[in-house]
């Protein structure tokens, strides 16, 4: 009887350390939750008692790092595999000089772009400089080489990238500087083609009686053999290289060899989309012909013409509009609309024109884009564009709404439309648009030494934007590089336009 006591109340003792620990153990957990509530971002998770905290501040961090996030501007936030690491880390990890190592807490962000030492007769051959002593480029401290006037400067692009690039070598460059050439690839975010292509197509696209292929093909023909035998080509498949072809006809053969590149171009019209699109090229503006309207005081009621339109009337593809226009607009009183060119004095002829016009028309013609909408903004004329296709420079970080008046090709050719649209915007519209035409004007300017915001820094701040998508999918093509590895040694599958972007 005794034992049989003693042995139910020790099966008593033993639940109710059960009951007591279960007990603790639901308090315990009760208390985590109530400080996970109280705390709202997980503060203690670097506490040392915890197991993986090393882990877990990793974690920390990161939720930090997600929790600043909005406080970096979207145009700098994604190039932040540019900056020096070096530099940074150096400034952030004392407050004093360090003797030791050269820091300059100053420093911005730069595009680090490897530039191939072409032969001079792929780029500043083609303007008739003659090398001295075998040197691949021009000393830019003695002379810098002229580009020729006229309709050849809109698409001159990959003159000013390589000049700027030349600059940055200087013993003493200018302070501006966004991009800087290093001679070794596997330090670089882009590798820079420097192919003169937009002015090979002006001067040489003529077949010579006694050629089989114009000087343009051939140079072409040896661009492709030149790249395509680089080892940094065949590491990347050409991915994280960069082309200019400005002109819609330049790189015309080798375009469709190179495409895996990143293009530099005015537009997409004579591009099928496997080989250029917005996703992986660059949409750069024209080199305006006219000269920029400087000391510009004009008011609504100083400037006649209500609508302005020069150049050539009749064109194909998208740019038929221009004849509907014409006999649309031909009798308005305050509309100007002609057939005009360069030739003689057509640019004096247009600046003026322009200068004295409220509205500027910028009309699609062979291709979606036209240089006259980067004239009527150097004019602070207002754009009118009617170009379904168009793709502007910089509108990932620019709002051309703000400056310029968009119209639907099918609508602009409906009768009494596009007039009545233009008459119903008044003075203080007007006056705001025009305003912030002389803001802008500045990101089209092309210029020798490069500027803090001009044309050519902006050209290299779209690049330095595609850097991280070209990595990313530069690094997703090598996922499977073993798998693809054929018998032979060091023979890769090649890609193609439609597996690849």
């Amino acid at each position: 009887m005794a034992e049989r006591n003693a042995s139910s109340l020790m099966i008593i003792t033993r639940k109710s350390f059960f009951c007591l620990f279960a007990l603790t153990s639901l308090l315990f957990v009760l208390s985590w939750v109530f400080l996970l509530r109280s705390t709202g971002r997980p503060q203690f998770l670097d506490h040392t008692l915890l197991p993986n905290s090393k882990l877990l501040s990793v974690i920390d961090h990161a939720i930090s790092a997600t929790d600043t996030q909005n406080d970096v501007e979207p145009s700098i936030g994604n190039r932040s595999i540019l900056v020096d690491k070096e530099v940074e880390e150096n400034s952030s990890s004392s407050s004093q000089p360090n003797d030791g190592v050269k820091c300059n807490t100053n420093e911005k962000e730069v595009l680090k772009v490897f530039m191939y030492d072409l032969p001079p007769e792929f780029h500043f051959g083609l303007l008739d400089w003659k090398s001295q002593r075998g040197t691949v480029w021009p000393d830019l401290q003695s002379k810098v080489p002229y580009y020729p006037g006229g309709l050849n400067l809109q698409h001159s692009i990959e003159y000013w990238l390589t000049l700027d690039l030349l600059a940055s070598e200087l013993p003493n460059p200018p302070n501006a500087r966004f991009a800087i050439r290093v001679h070794n690839a596997s330090e670089a975010d882009i590798l820079f083609v420097p192919f003169f292509s937009s002015l090979s197509y002006n001067r040489f696209s003529k077949i010579n009686p006694h050629r089989k292929k114009s000087n343009n093909k051939l140079l072409q023909d040896n661009l492709v053999k030149y790249l395509t035998a680089q080892k940094e080509w065949k590491t990347s498949g050409g991915r994280d290289h960069l082309i200019v072809a400005h002109h819609p006809n330049s790189l015309l053969d080798a375009r469709m060899k190179l495409w895996p590149a990143t293009f530099i171009l005015s537009d997409f019209g004579r591009y099928p989309p496997n080989i250029a699109n917005v996703e992986k090229d660059i949409i750069a503006p024209y080199k305006h012909v006219i000269k920029t309207f400087v000391n510009d005081s004009s008011t609504f009621e100083s400037r006649p013409t209500l609508l302005y339109f020069q150049g050539a009337i009749y064109r194909k593809d998208g740019g038929f509009v221009r004849q509907e226009l014409f006999y649309l607009l031909k009798d308005e009183k305050d509309v100007h609309f002609a057939f005009g060119s360069i030739r003689k004095d057509g640019v004096k002829k247009a600046t003026e024109g322009m200068h004295a016009s409220k509205f500027c028309l910028n009309i699609a013609g062979d291709t979606p884009s036209s240089n006259r909408l980067f004239d009527a903004i150097a004019s602070h004329c207002v754009p009118v564009i009617i170009s379904d296709e168009i793709e502007l420079p910089y509108e990932d970080v620019l709002d051309y709404s703000q400056f310029c008046i968009f119209v639907r090709t099918s609508d602009a050719v409906k009768k009494n439309y596009l007039v009545n649209l233009i008459r119903s915007i008044g003075r203080d519209e007007w006056t705001r648009m025009w305003k912030r035409l002389q803001e802008v004007q500045d990101l089209y300017e092309f210029q020798y030494p490069s500027k803090e915001g001009d044309a050519v820094q902006m050209i290299w701040k779209a690049v330095a934007r595609k850097v991280p998508s070209i990595r990313m999918k530069l690094h997703k093509s090598r996922r499977f590089s073993h798998s693809s590895i054929h018998k032979e040694k060091g023979l890769t599958r090649v890609p193609t336009p439609s597996n690849f972007w």
